[in-house]
Protein backbone atom coordinates (compact mmCIF):
# COMPACT_ATOMS: atom_id res chain seq x y z
CA UNK A 1 0.00 0.00 0.00
CA UNK A 2 1.03 3.63 -0.48
CA UNK A 3 0.09 7.14 0.51
CA UNK A 4 -1.77 9.19 -2.09
CA UNK A 5 -4.02 12.22 -2.37
CA UNK A 6 -7.52 11.12 -3.34
CA UNK A 7 -10.34 13.23 -4.73
CA UNK A 8 -13.57 11.40 -3.94
CA UNK A 9 -16.02 13.95 -5.34
CA UNK A 10 -15.77 17.06 -7.48
CA UNK A 11 -15.93 20.38 -5.71
CA UNK A 12 -13.70 22.31 -3.32
CA UNK A 13 -10.19 21.68 -2.08
CA UNK A 14 -11.62 20.16 1.09
CA UNK A 15 -12.38 17.07 -1.01
CA UNK A 16 -8.64 16.34 -1.35
CA UNK A 17 -7.61 13.91 1.37
CA UNK A 18 -4.55 11.77 2.06
CA UNK A 19 -5.29 8.05 1.91
CA UNK A 20 -2.83 5.48 3.26
CA UNK A 21 -4.45 2.34 1.89
CA UNK A 22 -4.10 2.93 -1.86
CA UNK A 23 -2.74 -0.02 -3.81
CA UNK A 24 0.62 0.50 -5.53
CA UNK A 25 -0.01 0.43 -9.30
CA UNK A 26 1.27 -2.51 -11.31
CA UNK A 27 2.98 -1.24 -14.47
CA UNK A 28 1.73 -2.58 -17.78
CA UNK A 29 4.02 -4.00 -20.45
CA UNK A 30 4.85 -0.53 -21.80
CA UNK A 31 4.72 1.34 -18.51
CA UNK A 32 7.23 2.66 -15.99
CA UNK A 33 6.56 2.58 -12.23
CA UNK A 34 8.01 5.73 -10.68
CA UNK A 35 8.75 6.21 -6.99
CA UNK A 36 7.63 9.84 -6.79
CA UNK A 37 9.74 12.41 -4.93
CA UNK A 38 8.02 15.64 -5.99
CA UNK A 39 4.72 16.34 -7.74
CA UNK A 40 4.10 19.51 -9.77
CA UNK A 41 0.96 21.63 -9.44
CA UNK A 42 -0.71 23.14 -12.52
CA UNK A 43 -3.83 25.32 -12.92
CA UNK A 44 -5.46 22.53 -14.94
CA UNK A 45 -5.39 20.37 -11.79
CA UNK A 46 -7.85 22.78 -10.18
CA UNK A 47 -10.02 23.06 -13.30
CA UNK A 48 -10.45 19.29 -13.32
CA UNK A 49 -11.27 19.13 -9.64
CA UNK A 50 -13.90 21.87 -10.06
CA UNK A 51 -15.47 20.20 -13.16
CA UNK A 52 -14.35 23.14 -15.30
CA UNK A 53 -12.43 21.01 -17.80
CA UNK A 54 -13.75 19.23 -20.87
CA UNK A 55 -12.36 15.84 -19.86
CA UNK A 56 -12.91 14.52 -16.35
CA UNK A 57 -11.59 11.38 -14.61
CA UNK A 58 -13.68 8.79 -12.86
CA UNK A 59 -14.00 9.17 -9.10
CA UNK A 60 -12.08 8.64 -6.91
CA UNK A 61 -8.86 9.75 -8.58
CA UNK A 62 -5.33 10.81 -7.72
CA UNK A 63 -4.63 14.31 -9.12
CA UNK A 64 -1.37 15.56 -10.59
CA UNK A 65 0.05 15.48 -14.13
CA UNK A 66 3.69 16.38 -13.46
CA UNK A 67 6.31 14.93 -11.18
CA UNK A 68 9.81 13.54 -10.74
CA UNK A 69 11.36 10.57 -9.03
CA UNK A 70 13.19 7.27 -9.48
CA UNK A 71 12.16 4.33 -11.62
CA UNK A 72 11.10 1.44 -9.37
CA UNK A 73 10.31 -1.11 -12.08
CA UNK A 74 9.45 -1.32 -15.77
CA UNK A 75 7.14 -3.36 -17.96
CA UNK A 76 8.59 -6.14 -20.08
CA UNK A 77 8.34 -4.12 -23.32
CA UNK A 78 9.95 -0.94 -21.97
CA UNK A 79 13.28 -0.17 -23.65
CA UNK A 80 14.18 3.39 -22.58
CA UNK A 81 14.37 3.01 -18.81
CA UNK A 82 15.61 0.71 -16.07
CA UNK A 83 15.16 0.61 -12.28
CA UNK A 84 17.13 3.36 -10.58
CA UNK A 85 16.89 5.90 -13.42
CA UNK A 86 16.15 9.52 -12.44
CA UNK A 87 13.11 10.67 -14.44
CA UNK A 88 10.41 13.29 -14.73
CA UNK A 89 6.92 12.61 -16.00
CA UNK A 90 4.08 14.46 -17.72
CA UNK A 91 0.63 12.97 -18.37
CA UNK A 92 -1.82 15.22 -20.19
CA UNK A 93 -4.74 12.82 -20.42
CA UNK A 94 -4.26 11.06 -17.11
CA UNK A 95 -3.21 11.95 -13.59
CA UNK A 96 -1.70 10.30 -10.54
CA UNK A 97 1.49 12.13 -9.53
CA UNK A 98 0.25 13.13 -6.04
CA UNK A 99 1.13 9.67 -4.77
CA UNK A 100 4.19 7.74 -3.63
CA UNK A 101 4.09 5.62 -6.79
CA UNK A 102 2.65 6.20 -10.24
CA UNK A 103 2.64 3.99 -13.35
CA UNK A 104 3.02 5.98 -16.57
CA UNK A 105 3.31 5.03 -20.20
CA UNK A 106 6.89 4.97 -21.44
CA UNK A 107 6.27 7.96 -23.73
CA UNK A 108 5.20 10.02 -20.70
CA UNK A 109 8.44 9.49 -18.78
CA UNK A 110 11.67 11.32 -19.59
CA UNK A 111 15.31 11.24 -18.44
CA UNK A 112 16.05 13.92 -15.86
CA UNK A 113 19.81 13.66 -16.13
CA UNK A 114 22.10 14.99 -13.41
CA UNK A 115 21.90 18.76 -14.04
CA UNK A 116 18.54 19.20 -12.32
CA UNK A 117 17.20 17.99 -8.97
CA UNK A 118 13.86 16.26 -8.42
CA UNK A 119 12.22 19.48 -7.25
CA UNK A 120 13.11 21.10 -10.56
CA UNK A 121 12.14 17.95 -12.45
CA UNK A 122 8.59 18.24 -11.12
CA UNK A 123 8.46 21.75 -12.61
CA UNK A 124 9.25 20.77 -16.21
CA UNK A 125 6.34 18.87 -17.81
CA UNK A 126 3.26 20.91 -18.62
CA UNK A 127 4.92 24.37 -18.38
CA UNK A 128 7.80 23.64 -20.76
CA UNK A 129 5.87 21.40 -23.12
CA UNK A 130 3.05 23.96 -23.38
CA UNK A 131 5.48 26.84 -23.95
CA UNK A 132 7.27 24.93 -26.72
CA UNK A 133 3.99 23.96 -28.41
CA UNK A 134 2.70 27.53 -28.22
CA UNK A 135 5.87 29.04 -29.68
CA UNK A 136 6.72 26.58 -32.42
CA UNK A 137 3.75 24.36 -33.25
CA UNK A 138 1.13 27.13 -33.05
CA UNK A 139 2.93 30.47 -33.55
CA UNK A 140 5.63 29.14 -35.89
CA UNK A 141 8.12 31.36 -34.07
CA UNK A 142 11.58 31.82 -35.57
CA UNK A 143 14.92 33.29 -34.63
CA UNK A 144 14.75 37.07 -34.73
CA UNK A 145 11.02 37.26 -33.97
CA UNK A 146 9.82 39.79 -31.41
CA UNK A 147 7.90 37.93 -28.71
CA UNK A 148 5.67 39.35 -25.95
CA UNK A 149 4.93 37.03 -23.03
CA UNK A 150 2.06 38.29 -20.91
CA UNK A 151 2.40 36.76 -17.43
CA UNK A 152 6.03 35.81 -17.88
CA UNK A 153 6.78 35.16 -14.20
CA UNK A 154 4.57 32.07 -14.01
CA UNK A 155 5.80 28.57 -14.76
CA UNK A 156 4.72 28.58 -18.43
CA UNK A 157 5.89 32.17 -18.89
CA UNK A 158 9.37 31.53 -17.55
CA UNK A 159 9.66 28.39 -19.66
CA UNK A 160 8.65 30.42 -22.72
CA UNK A 161 11.27 33.08 -21.97
CA UNK A 162 14.01 30.45 -21.73
CA UNK A 163 12.90 28.63 -24.88
CA UNK A 164 12.53 31.82 -26.92
CA UNK A 165 15.91 33.19 -25.88
CA UNK A 166 17.62 29.85 -26.54
CA UNK A 167 16.23 30.08 -30.08
CA UNK A 168 17.37 33.61 -30.85
CA UNK A 169 14.21 35.63 -30.24
CA UNK A 170 13.81 39.12 -28.74
CA UNK A 171 11.65 38.71 -25.64
CA UNK A 172 9.51 41.22 -23.77
CA UNK A 173 7.73 40.00 -20.66
CA UNK A 174 5.23 41.28 -18.10
CA UNK A 175 4.88 40.47 -14.40
CA UNK A 176 2.89 41.83 -11.48
CA UNK A 177 5.52 42.26 -8.76
CA UNK A 178 9.08 43.54 -8.55
CA UNK A 179 10.21 40.05 -7.56
CA UNK A 180 8.48 38.65 -10.63
CA UNK A 181 10.01 41.32 -12.86
CA UNK A 182 13.47 40.50 -11.55
CA UNK A 183 12.83 36.79 -12.11
CA UNK A 184 11.74 37.31 -15.72
CA UNK A 185 14.76 39.49 -16.38
CA UNK A 186 17.07 36.87 -14.86
CA UNK A 187 15.50 34.26 -17.18
CA UNK A 188 16.82 36.26 -20.11
CA UNK A 189 14.04 38.67 -21.16
CA UNK A 190 15.25 41.74 -23.02
CA UNK A 191 12.59 43.99 -21.47
CA UNK A 192 10.08 43.52 -18.64
CA UNK A 193 7.05 45.62 -17.66
CA UNK A 194 4.86 45.64 -14.57
CA UNK A 195 1.36 44.83 -15.79
CA UNK A 196 -0.09 46.45 -12.67
CA UNK A 197 1.38 49.79 -13.73
CA UNK A 198 -1.46 51.78 -15.31
CA UNK A 199 0.93 53.17 -17.92
CA UNK A 200 2.50 49.89 -19.00
CA UNK A 201 0.29 49.47 -22.07
CA UNK A 202 1.37 52.86 -23.39
CA UNK A 203 4.97 51.85 -22.80
CA UNK A 204 4.41 48.62 -24.74
CA UNK A 205 2.91 50.60 -27.60
CA UNK A 206 6.11 52.62 -27.78
CA UNK A 207 8.00 49.42 -28.62
CA UNK A 208 8.01 47.87 -32.05
CA UNK A 209 5.05 45.62 -32.77
CA UNK A 210 5.31 41.94 -31.89
CA UNK A 211 5.43 38.93 -34.19
CA UNK A 212 4.25 36.56 -31.44
CA UNK A 213 2.29 37.14 -28.24
CA UNK A 214 1.79 34.42 -25.64
CA UNK A 215 -1.23 35.32 -23.51
CA UNK A 216 -1.73 33.78 -20.05
CA UNK A 217 -4.81 35.84 -19.09
CA UNK A 218 -6.79 36.44 -22.25
CA UNK A 219 -9.93 37.66 -20.49
CA UNK A 220 -7.95 40.70 -19.33
CA UNK A 221 -5.44 41.31 -22.10
CA UNK A 222 -6.65 39.92 -25.42
CA UNK A 223 -8.32 43.09 -26.67
CA UNK A 224 -5.12 45.03 -26.09
CA UNK A 225 -2.96 42.26 -27.60
CA UNK A 226 -4.72 42.66 -30.94
CA UNK A 227 -3.35 46.20 -31.21
CA UNK A 228 0.23 45.09 -30.53
CA UNK A 229 0.69 42.53 -33.29
CA UNK A 230 2.91 43.05 -36.30
CA UNK A 231 1.68 42.27 -39.80
CA UNK A 232 0.77 38.58 -39.83
CA UNK A 233 1.36 38.51 -36.06
CA UNK A 234 0.13 35.59 -33.96
CA UNK A 235 -1.40 35.75 -30.49
CA UNK A 236 -1.53 32.37 -28.78
CA UNK A 237 -3.99 32.02 -25.90
CA UNK A 238 -2.42 29.85 -23.21
CA UNK A 239 -4.76 30.80 -20.37
CA UNK A 240 -8.05 32.60 -19.70
CA UNK A 241 -10.35 32.85 -16.72
CA UNK A 242 -13.38 34.48 -18.24
CA UNK A 243 -14.85 36.15 -21.30
CA UNK A 244 -13.60 39.17 -23.22
CA UNK A 245 -14.88 41.58 -25.85
CA UNK A 246 -12.58 42.38 -28.78
CA UNK A 247 -12.73 44.46 -31.94
CA UNK A 248 -12.04 42.21 -34.95
CA UNK A 249 -10.99 45.24 -36.97
CA UNK A 250 -7.79 45.31 -34.94
CA UNK A 251 -6.56 42.21 -36.78
CA UNK A 252 -8.04 42.80 -40.22
CA UNK A 253 -5.54 45.30 -41.61
CA UNK A 254 -2.54 43.43 -40.22
CA UNK A 255 -3.97 40.02 -41.17
CA UNK A 256 -2.96 38.89 -37.72
CA UNK A 257 -4.42 35.82 -36.03
CA UNK A 258 -5.47 34.51 -32.63
CA UNK A 259 -5.17 30.83 -31.76
CA UNK A 260 -5.65 28.74 -28.66
CA UNK A 261 -3.23 26.08 -27.45
CA UNK A 262 -3.94 22.82 -25.61
CA UNK A 263 -1.17 20.35 -24.91
CA UNK A 264 -3.68 17.52 -24.69
CA UNK A 265 -4.46 17.81 -28.41
CA UNK A 266 -0.87 17.22 -29.58
CA UNK A 267 -0.50 14.36 -32.03
CA UNK A 268 2.03 11.59 -31.28
CA UNK A 269 4.48 13.18 -33.74
CA UNK A 270 4.00 16.62 -32.17
CA UNK A 271 4.43 15.14 -28.69
CA UNK A 272 7.66 13.47 -29.75
CA UNK A 273 8.96 16.76 -31.18
CA UNK A 274 8.05 18.70 -28.01
CA UNK A 275 9.51 16.25 -25.54
CA UNK A 276 12.72 15.66 -27.51
CA UNK A 277 13.34 19.41 -27.71
CA UNK A 278 12.94 19.90 -23.97
CA UNK A 279 15.09 16.89 -23.08
CA UNK A 280 17.75 18.33 -25.40
CA UNK A 281 17.34 21.64 -23.60
CA UNK A 282 18.01 19.95 -20.26
CA UNK A 283 21.22 18.48 -21.66
CA UNK A 284 22.22 21.84 -23.17
CA UNK A 285 21.57 23.60 -19.86
CA UNK A 286 18.99 26.20 -20.86
CA UNK A 287 16.06 24.42 -19.23
CA UNK A 288 16.21 25.95 -15.76
CA UNK A 289 12.91 25.44 -13.91
CA UNK A 290 12.11 27.90 -11.13
CA UNK A 291 10.29 26.56 -8.06
CA UNK A 292 8.42 29.20 -6.11
CA UNK A 293 7.25 27.12 -3.14
CA UNK A 294 7.37 23.56 -1.83
CA UNK A 295 4.35 22.10 -0.01
CA UNK A 296 3.88 18.93 2.03
CA UNK A 297 1.29 16.35 0.99
CA UNK A 298 -0.91 17.64 3.80
CA UNK A 299 -0.75 21.08 2.15
CA UNK A 300 -1.69 19.91 -1.37
CA UNK A 301 -5.12 21.57 -1.12
CA UNK A 302 -3.46 24.85 -0.19
CA UNK A 303 -1.18 24.51 -3.23
CA UNK A 304 -4.27 24.17 -5.43
CA UNK A 305 -5.71 27.32 -3.88
CA UNK A 306 -2.49 29.29 -4.19
CA UNK A 307 -1.86 28.54 -7.87
CA UNK A 308 -5.16 30.25 -8.73
CA UNK A 309 -5.22 33.02 -6.11
CA UNK A 310 -1.57 34.04 -6.00
CA UNK A 311 -0.98 37.81 -6.06
CA UNK A 312 2.10 37.33 -8.21
CA UNK A 313 3.34 34.13 -9.86
CA UNK A 314 7.02 33.35 -9.44
CA UNK A 315 7.52 29.96 -11.06
CA UNK A 316 6.16 26.53 -10.21
CA UNK A 317 4.49 25.17 -7.09
CA UNK A 318 5.46 21.62 -6.13
CA UNK A 319 4.47 19.10 -3.47
CA UNK A 320 7.10 16.99 -1.69
CA UNK A 321 5.91 13.38 -1.67
CA UNK A 322 8.82 11.79 0.17
CA UNK A 323 12.56 12.16 0.83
Amino acid sequence: MMRAILVRQFGGIDQMKIATDVAIPTPGDKQVLINMIFSGINPVDTYIREEAFWMLPSLPYVPGCDGAGVVKSVGKLVTKFKPGDRVFMCQTGQMGSLAEFVAVNEENAFPLGDKLNFEQGAAIGIPYFTAYRALFQKANAKSGNRVLIHGASGAVGLAAVQIAKANGMHVTGTAGTQEGIDLVRSAGADAVYNHKDKTYRKKLQNEELFDVILEMLANVNLGHDLKLMNRHGRTIVVGSRGTVTVDPRDIMGSEASVMGVALLTATPDEWSEITSAIVDGIKAGWVKPVVDKVYSMEEAGQAHHDIIHSKGAKGKLVVKIQD
